[in-house]
């Protein structure tokens, strides 16, 4: 276990307060003001920790910014919408969105009014230079300047073309273990060497009835649930579309998908609080329920590959590669290909893509809608 600065303060909150839940535990890790893995790091790309899709291929944000306008014809071309983007990392994906929209859609970028919601202040000084050419002042100040949040409680009212990757996968999650006894929730205590352990509450929840074997782990995706109701309600009385990409599956199982991530590789979450990207997978089909449950009418989920590939993937990857140097078009279509890969544990199986939309809004492109769940 690596002496982090976050550790300490771990060990003193647990000798006063008790071990403390993995929901807690995640957000003191990624999220604690000083110490925080989120809050003091550019966590991507080769020297960081992890990379997502738009650091691997520009046609990533392109399709979602050609997505973004087609939502925007579909809500009936309105004269301004709340353009946001659910932890925006580098500004990559929202760059590349915007540039799309100038060249094929210029309306729509217009009618943009941009909002990070992000609270990282390394990552903001990140997106403010990403953004900073991406939509000339001069043509379009709403796209040109975005408005940072903290959170979705200071966005502006009306309708809303949200995009959010791989977000709601670092949101914190409650988890609870299958005993003798019933579902125990787990937490996060201190061994007699004085290291962080995992250990369950000595008295069982009665609202957890799920079935499982002994020793099972049961996810509850709390602030995820939380935070798609919110979104869902106000999509329902405002209009516009929620997308979300991240890893997961259509339902929750009882395995245990924690899990740490630290210079590319797997890591033990318990290792280096602070210092490691901690993540579960999300759950789509729990969160499809909260959604429709909330008044919102749910497209997908499908797998990313279906998803980009239907949005135009293998054409915007040829028309690229035919105007690149021969090395230049080998690794674009290796950045493509690597965000449709459809082996086990390729992105473009492993990640879904789900969208929210208002009721009585036209179909979604790349997504069908969803029976309801």
């Amino acid at each position: 276990m690596s002496e982090t600065p976050l550790l300490g303060e771990l060990r003193r909150l647990i000798a006063v307060e008790g071990p403390i839940t993995i929901e807690r535990y995640m957000a003191l890790c990624l999220g604690h003001p000083v110490h925080g893995y989120y809050r003091t790091r550019d966590p991507l790309g080769a020297a960081g920790d992890f990379t997502t899709a738009p650091e691997i291929s520009q046609i990533f944000g392109e399709l979602l910014g050609l997505w973004t306008a087609e939502v925007w014809h579909g809500l009936g071309r309105p004269a301004s919408f709340r353009l946001v983007e659910f932890g925006p990392g580098r500004g990559t994906l929202m760059a590349d969105a915007l540039r799309a929209l100038r060249a094929a859609a210029p309306g729509c970028l217009a009618a943009a009014d941009l909002h990070l919601v992000e609270t990282s202040p390394v990552l903001r000084a990140a997106q403010a230079r990403a953004l900073a050419g991406a939509a000339p002042t001069a043509v379009t100040p709403a796209a040109a300047i975005p408005t940072w949040h903290d959170g979705i409680d200071t966005l502006p009212g009306g309708p809303a073309i949200i995009l959010a990757n791989e977000f709601f996968d670092a949101l914190p999650v409650r988890q609870y273990q299958r005993t003798d006894r019933g579902w125990c929730e787990r937490r996060v205590g201190l061994s007699a060497e004085d290291a962080l352990a995992f250990g369950l509450s000595p008295d069982p929840t009665p609202e957890i009835t799920a079935q499982g074997a002994p020793g099972a782990i049961l996810t509850l995706p709390a602030v995820a649930l939380d935070l798609t109701r919110r979104l869902a309600g106000r999509l329902a009385r405002e209009g516009g579309a929620l997308l979300a990409i991240d890893y997961g599956d259509l339902y929750g199982g009882t395995a245990d998908t924690l899990q740490a991530v630290a210079h590319h590789r797997f890591a033990d979450p318990l290792a280096a609080p602070g210092e490691t990207d901690l993540t579960a997978q999300v759950d789509f089909g729990a969160l499809a329920r909260a959604a429709a449950g909330a008044g919102a009418v749910v497209h997908g989920p499908v797998p990313q590959a279906d998803f980009l590939l239907a949005l135009g993937l293998a054409q915007r990857t040829e028309r690229l590669a035919a105007r690149a140097s021969p090395a230049q078009a080998a690794a674009v279509r290796a950045g493509a290909e690597r965000l449709i890969d459809r082996t086990t544990r390729g992105m473009g199986n492993l990640f879904k893509v789900m969208a929210l939309t208002g009721p009585g809004q036209p179909d979604l492109p790349g997504l069908p809608p969803a029976p309801h769940p």
